[in-house]
């Protein structure tokens, strides 16, 4: 089949991915969205946790003032998809709380972060559970000529599908990315301070930032995640559960929380953030696109948003 008999291959709904096609099919250009995930989300992760979504990925989004992505957030806050949080968090360490640190508002999501992912996806051809073995020059997915392809995910698991020695295989590779767990502590009652909405974790070797899942939501659940740094995710991505205990630690020394929670769970990010986010927008070369927030950084939803939007622009053309 000739390529231009073909749709635009986007692989990976998570927010880049389905920004890019959402791009292309407003220019009326023929697109598809494969994800080998069973619903869309990517690191808008959202996982029904002791019957309640749990937000495991991305924490919260922001939005720079007067950017295109402003005018996306302020639609899903209209709708009731998103809401302000807070623009204050935390700062604490293995000796407890220290401070707090004012910022740019920050915006959760009362049905979970995946419920951006299912709006953005909506209208799209999204095929779910399906994977993607390899995308080769021309361009083509799987051995099926495509006008263009997109690579909306971490640089090293585009790198799989790619050309080593091409120019698209090269750019995927040259990105580094850490890994981390998202654990899930929940107690009958919420045992920190009022005010805390989440919490930078400084000097400690188990956990990063604490996140208050019921506060961001909205629902006021007794339920905190926690991500942990990349050394302790790197000794455990074989035994995510080996880490639980030094993360409960942390998380109780730094809240000061006087009680074990009543049940844990984890997930693994294997690659949950990029070591050094390009400037540039994306990556394009004969016809293979790669975008997502290992590009325009900061590592943020808003800059996988750009990523995607610009990508699908450039295609356009």
């Amino acid at each position: 089949m000739a390529p231009d008999s073909s749709p635009v291959t986007v692989i990976g709904a998570g927010i880049a991915g389905l920004a890019c096609a959402r791009v292309l099919r407003d220019a009326g250009r023929d697109v598809q969205v494969l994800d080998r995930g069973r619903a869309p989300g990517g690191r808008l992760s959202s996982r029904t946790v002791r019957g309640r979504p749990v937000d495991l990925g991305a924490s919260y989004l922001t939005a720079g003032e007067g950017s295109p992505f402003a005018a996306v957030v302020a639609d899903w806050v209209a709708r009731g998809l998103a809401r302000p949080w807070t623009d204050t968090f935390a700062v604490a360490g293995p000796g407890g709380l220290r401070d707090r640190k004012s910022g740019p508002m920050r915006y959760g999501t009362p049905g979970g972060s995946r419920s951006l992912a299912t709006d953005l996806a909506s209208g799209l051809p999204v095929r779910s559970g399906t994977t993607v073995r390899e995308v080769t020059a021309g361009p083509a997915v799987d051995g099926r000529a495509v006008p263009a392809a997109v690579l909306a995910m971490p640089g090293p698991q585009a790198a799989r599908l790619l050309d080593p020695a091409g120019p698209a295989g090269r750019l995927a590779a040259a990105e580094t990315w850490q890994p981390a767990l998202a654990v899930v502590l929940g107690w009958t009652g919420r045992r920190w301070p009022a005010d805390l909405h989440g919490a930078f974790v400084h000097d400690d070797p188990a956990v990063e930032w604490i996140a208050d899942d019921g506060d961001r939501r909205g629902d006021g659940a007794p339920v905190l995640v926690a991500h942990t740094t990349a050394a302790l995710a790197a000794a455990h991505l074989e035994d995510p559960a080996g880490a639980v205990p030094a993360v409960v630690s942390a998380v109780r020394s730094a809240l000061g929380i006087d009680a074990e929670p009543g049940w844990t769970d984890v997930h693994r990010w294997t690659f949950a953030r990029p070591a050094a986010p390009r400037e540039e927008p994306f990556g394009l070369a004969d016809g293979i696109g790669l975008c997502g927030d290992g590009w325009h950084a900061p590592a943020k939803v808003e800059g996988a948003w750009s990523s995607g939007t610009a990508l699908g622009r450039a295609l356009t053309r």
